[in-house]
């Protein structure tokens, strides 16, 4: 943003003279000659983090990161593209594993929300980040349409891990809470990684008691809820089959099944 001066006077006069008085008044306006792009995690309106973390062992292929961007400068009568570069951190390690995107800004808006994706299957070694945390920043590339955003908006970060714990409500649980081993089986990492991925629930519980299908304040769902989750799951499980050339198999060697 820059400004421009408008200048303001008024004519005094006084018996047999004339004196012009003039004030200086500074009005901001938008330098149009550049655009600078904005880009955040947080949330979109308000709160701007300096990272966000993803997790591997959340998705058994693919999934996501949220992030923000607004330009700086007025809004275009045509749609404009940005794209995301990553670096720093353990980019060396991770890049292959990573998909960005054509990013748009609609013709007419300021901004949007868009995502960066993750595939846990392209990682190098699956033992990356289950011990220790790992990282990469992404920025805008510069173009045409856009340059930098503001000092606090020009980058973000992604903590990695790769750790997923198996339940302690697996195999038991007291009543009426029931084990999630009764509705989906027997455990295995790929298995819950495959469940985290499609029902969006880590380390939820199943109670006999509860009337609300699910409870996102207790992370507790109902008996019959569990069963609709169930049959989710068993139709997600056909539809990956029947997409790939091999079926779902886990790190045992075993098939999976719900």
């Amino acid at each position: 943003m820059r400004t421009k001066h408008i200048i303001h006077c008024s004519l005094a006069v006084a018996l047999l003279t004339a004196a012009a008085s003039c004030t200086q008044e500074t009005v901001s306006t938008y330098d149009t000659s550049r655009t600078g792009l904005d880009i955040w995690v947080g949330t979109p309106v308000g709160a701007v983090f300096e990272s966000t973390t993803y997790n591997y062992s959340y998705a058994y292929e693919e999934g996501s990161v949220t992030f923000y961007a607004q330009i700086s400068g007025m809004p275009a009568d045509h749609d404009r593209t940005f794209r995301l570069e990553p670096f720093g951190g353990d980019s060396s390690l991770v890049v292959s594993t990573i998909r960005t995107e054509d990013y748009v800004i609609p013709a007419g808006e300021i901004g949007g929300t868009y995502n960066v994706w993750f595939n846990t299957q392209l990682l190098s070694d699956p033992a990356l980040f289950t011990t220790n945390e790992g990282s990469i920043s992404f920025r805008v590339v510069p173009s045409d349409e856009f340059g930098l955003g503001s000092e606090n908006h020009q980058q973000f970060t992604v903590r990695l891990r790769n750790y997923l714990a198996k339940p302690d409500n697996w195999e038991t649980a007291n009543f009426p809470r029931q084990p999630l081993s009764k509705f989906f089986g027997t455990y295995s990492r790929v298995k819950y990684q495959f469940m985290i991925e499609h029902l969006h629930l880590i380390d939820f519980e199943i109670n006999y008691n509860t009337q609300t299908a699910y409870d996102e304040e207790l992370n507790v769902v109902s008996t019959a809820y569990a069963v609709h989750l169930q049959q989710v799951m068993q139709i997600a499980l056909e539809e990956y089959n029947a997409t790939h050339d091999t079926p779902l198999t886990d790190e045992f060697g075993n098939l999976v099944i719900f």
